[in-house]
């Protein structure tokens, strides 16, 4: 990922609410537990599917796709509440509303509504029958199977797609905004 997308003003606002959350962080023994376990599963979903992502060049229907659209933003979710959680505090809670409400209200409609256009425009009734039948966030129970016609196509998870989908970089964020929280707890 380019400097120059990782200073854009939206991710500007969410450095400066995790840089805040982690200087009103009070960490606990069990908040740490929980909130290390809900970080686990979102930092885990993330790295599960942009191992499958194929940004433009094909509709990902396979891996954690064939059971949610969005799998990268329930990933960021757990990861934002399992901080949260970690941080506890009234401030933390306000800075997490904040957060959500921001998230659901503006952040997740508006890429929903540009990455469903562009998706529909390139691959058109593929992308209907998949929008359709398969949930937004919260996952189906079963795998979504594609028609032969629709042309998806199998992949198993590569370390490749995962690192042209420069999701190390957020694993890093993540590990070193854990071990920030591990050094607050213990300098408590």
């Amino acid at each position: 990922m380019s400097l120059r997308k990782r200073l854009k003003p939206r991710l500007l606002v969410v450095y400066a609410l995790a840089l805040a959350l982690i200087v009103f962080a009070a960490p606990t023994p069990a908040g740490l537990v929980v909130g290390g376990v809900l970080i686990a599963l979102g930092e885990g979903l993330r790295i599960w599917a942009t191992g499958h992502l194929f940004k433009n060049d094909a509709l990902t229907v396979e891996g954690p796709y064939a059971y949610l659209r969005h799998p990268l933003y329930l990933g960021t979710l757990l990861i934002a509440c399992g901080f949260g959680v970690m941080a506890r505090g009234g401030l933390t809670l306000a800075l997490l509303g904040v957060f959500l409400v921001s998230y659901f209200g503006y952040y997740m409609p508006y890429k929903n509504r540009i990455e469903s256009a562009r998706l529909e425009a390139l691959y058109g009734d593929a992308f209907r029958r998949y929008a359709t039948a398969v949930p937004s966030l919260l996952p189906r129970l079963y795998a979504y199977r594609p028609l032969p016609a629709d042309g998806t196509g199998a992949s198993a998870w590569q370390r490749e797609r995962f690192a042209e989908n420069h999701e190390l970089g957020t694993a890093l964020a993540v590990g070193l905004g854990m071990l920030t929280m591990l050094v607050r707890w213990s300098l408590s």
